[in-house]
């Protein structure tokens, strides 16, 4: 399966974009917009996306309707939006072609010489994000489509003149797929959208195929079982990073310079070639910074100029991102939505020198939910205090389930849950205490009860 159409975009000058708020189809506006074409938008709601594409000059209407779409040459829309959106039927009606994200991805991608593409279920968006920074900051003029704002480069993609294209390649409904990687790198494999894949066989099988797609080499996590499981024998050039086992980019004297903060020498082949310090919490990022720092080697930067990003590297938005402190009360955001997420971001808090530890979690899809319950109660209940919003369906109908949060709160003594954001803000900041560390997880629009909370004034 591959997407690649390279006359996507012969004579077409105004593309449409149905749900332009989200952070996958950003990137690509940035891109797009910044080489010329007129570009416009819908979506259900207001955000800070929307509100930096109308800070650009896109026009970006509030709601799908018909009309919306009227003067597009080309309709572009996300795997999220259902086949009856009303923008979508009428781009049929009126002969308008459309592509679904995933598709002009890969066209965009396919315009530079080394596509550089992130996979793996855990970690895609802060290894993009460092891998971008190491090239940006050593010159390298890279495009870039991340799915979470970088400082560095103040958005979530960029246009670039240079060899390089990093990007966050997404197996959610075998999107990446549509990619064809100069160097593909999975991070590593684990069960998440199964609601699509099925088994885990199929996730596996779907992983094997993207590395079959990368045209170079393929750069694997050397220490999960499942990606060494998945790329079995498989006829490609593959390099390896890891910690535990012997790997072509293995960090060595792993150590804590700080609480949850990590260091690391590299070793390259026997030799121990350069010595980091990383910039943000977790003992996993020292497999998403030895990614990058292979990544950005194979383009050509040197170990100084890894180093120098890596400590320039401060997060990427909500990736564990510190808003501020209100009453003496922390606010932070992170994205994690997978129990394996959640546990490694409440891990890395648990460790920081906070008195206690509030988790306010946001569930995203019912599927996910309900075929994980257990586990999101599990890791959960490492926080010292948990409040949560109802699951935010995405592209899944309530009424076509039964679980709620209500199910989730019940598998954690003490727990609280609440419909709104008013309701989530008030329980926290009227009960959190000055020296607490306050974190909104999840992949929806959680974030939205962070800024609320850093504007209380209760």
């Amino acid at each position: 399966m591959n997407g690649f159409n390279s006359n996507l975009l012969d004579g077409k000058t105004k593309l449409h974009f149905i749900g332009v708020g989200g952070s996958g189809m950003f990137p690509l506006v940035q891109i797009l917009h910044a080489v010329g074409y007129e570009i416009t938008g819908s979506d259900v709601n207001e955000g800070d996306i929307i509100d930096r594409e109308r800070a650009m000059g896109i026009q970006v209407m509030m709601g799908h309707k018909a009309e919306n779409v009227h003067g597009a040459e080309l309709v572009v829309y996300s795997a999220a939006i259902h086949p009856d959106n009303p923008e979508l039927q009428e781009a049929e009606r009126l002969g308008i072609p459309t592509a679904e994200r995933s598709i002009l991805l890969g066209y965009v991608t396919n315009t530079y010489p080394h596509p550089l593409c992130i996979a793996g279920t855990h970690g895609k968006t802060t290894t993009t994000a460092m891998t971008v920074q190491i090239l940006y900051d050593a010159g390298k003029d890279p495009a870039a489509v991340i799915g979470g704002k970088l400082p560095a480069i103040d958005g979530y993609g960029r246009y670039g003149t240079g060899h390089e294209i990093v990007v966050e390649a997404c197996e959610y409904h075998d999107t990446f797929l549509h990619l064809v990687p100069h160097v593909g790198v999975i991070l590593n494999i684990d069960a998440d959208h199964m609601e699509y894949f099925k088994t885990m066989k199929n996730l596996k099988m779907s992983f094997r195929k993207f590395a079959l797609l990368t045209q170079h080499t393929v750069l694997i996590n050397v220490d999960d079982d499942n990606t060494i499981a998945a790329l079995s024998g498989v006829d490609r050039y593959v390099r390896t990073f890891g910690i535990e086992r012997s790997a072509d980019y293995q960090a060595v004297n792993v150590r804590e310079y700080r609480p949850s903060f990590y260091a690391f020498d590299l070793n390259v082949h026997g030799r121990i070639v350069a010595k980091f310090e990383l910039g943000v919490p977790g003992h996993h990022n020292v497999y998403n910074a030895l990614a990058a720092v292979a990544l950005a080697s194979m383009s050509g930067c040197t170990y100084e100029e890894c180093e120098a990003g890596i400590r320039a590297f401060r997060g990427a938005g909500r990736r564990f991102e510190f808003l501020g402190e209100v009453n003496g009360v922390t606010i932070a955001d992170d994205y994690a939505h997978h129990p394996a997420e959640l546990d490694a971001t409440l891990s890395a808090a648990k460790k920081m020198d906070y008195k206690h530890v509030w988790a306010v979690f946001q569930p995203f899809t019912y599927t996910r939910t309900e075929r994980l319950l257990d586990d999101f109660a599990a890791v959960l209940s490492k926080a010292d205090h948990v409040v949560m919003t109802e699951i935010m369906g995405s592209r899944e109908r309530a009424e076509d389930y039964t679980v709620r949060t209500k199910d989730l709160a019940a598998k954690i003594p003490g727990s609280v849950w609440f419909n709104t954001f008013d309701e989530v803000v008030n329980y926290v900041m009227t009960h959190a205490e000055p020296g607490d560390l306050v974190i909104t997880l999840g992949c929806g629009d959680i974030y939205k009860a962070a800024k609320k909370m850093m504007h209380w004034e209760g």
